[in-house]
């Protein structure tokens, strides 16, 4: 099992601040392809490049391996100046 965060504007768009996932995707990049596939209305955020990604806050890239336990957050990407 692993719990997905969504923060921001995801949250905002998704719906929802986190999801449970009992079967676990090999990677991020797995896990995207997912939350694409259950969230297609709204899966244009998501995607490699618009969602910022941490595992277990430290900030992942989409070949990092994912395994029971762990938390993913995914938020966009932040602006300031």
């Amino acid at each position: 099992m692993i719990n997905v965060l969504f923060f921001g504007q995801l949250r905002e768009q998704l719906g929802q601040e986190q999801l449970t996932l009992s079967e676990v995707p090999p990677t991020v990049a797995a896990l995207r392809e997912y939350l694409a596939r259950e969230f297609a209305d709204k899966a244009s955020q998501l995607v490699a490049g618009k969602a910022l990604v941490a595992v277990n806050q430290t900030m992942s890239d989409e070949q990092a391996p994912l395994a029971a336990g762990d938390e993913v957050a995914l938020f966009p990407p932040v602006t300031g100046g």
